[in-house]
């Protein structure tokens, strides 16, 4: 590892950090959306498979500590194992995605990089909602009005967050990586 890569590692954990606390203030519906996600994307695409999951752990560590109150009150546990899974995870996925396909297109690679990071974000909380607080989720459904849990989960908490998520990651991401990649290609 080279000091140009270190650096860049750690300019992108700072973005996470940062836009991780900022995008706090940004809310559809009762949780905020995950700006940090570009970064991520970046860094895997930029910086390899590892990069990626370093800044999910980061993202990882600021949502336990900014953003997840509700979760840690019902089940620490459940929480910790449900944010860190989804957090490095997402990273590992886009950077493993992003390897496979930009041998052809980089353009491509960071796409499906950014399709991939905010699915399996959001896949993985669906698995530990239903997994760790199944109990909590279907009294918040019934308190909000909705049917089922199910149709709490997928309109009430990640439906329009989700799809936010997913259209500014993209943008951002395949941006970020198109600029950075004009003068140089990325391996």
């Amino acid at each position: 590892m080279n000091a140009k890569k270190i650096a860049g590692i750690g300019l992108l954990t700072a973005v996470v950090v940062v836009l991780q606390i900022l995008g706090g203030f940004i809310k559809f519906g009762p949780f905020s959306i995950t700006l940090t996600l570009a970064p991520i994307i970046v860094g895997a695409a930029i910086y390899g498979v590892w990069a990626g999951g370093w800044l999910g752990l980061v993202f990882s560590t600021v949502v336990i500590f900014n953003d997840s109150a509700a979760f840690l009150a019902v089940n620490p546990f459940g929480t910790i194992v449900t944010v860190f899974a989804k957090g490095i995870c997402c990273g590992l996925a886009a950077g493993a995605v992003y390897r496979l396909i930009s041998g052809k297109s980089v353009l491509a690679g960071v796409i499906c990089a950014g399709v991939t990071a905010p699915v399996v974000n959001t896949g993985l909380f669906l698995i530990g909602c239903l997994i760790f607080f199944m109990p909590t989720i279907n009294e918040w459904a019934a308190s909000f009005g909705y049917e089922s849990a199910g149709s709490y989960l997928i309109l009430g908490m990640v439906g329009l967050n989700f799809i936010v998520e997913m259209a500014i990651n993209l943008v951002l991401s395949s941006v970020i990586v198109k600029i950075l990649s004009i003068n140089k290609k990325i391996a």
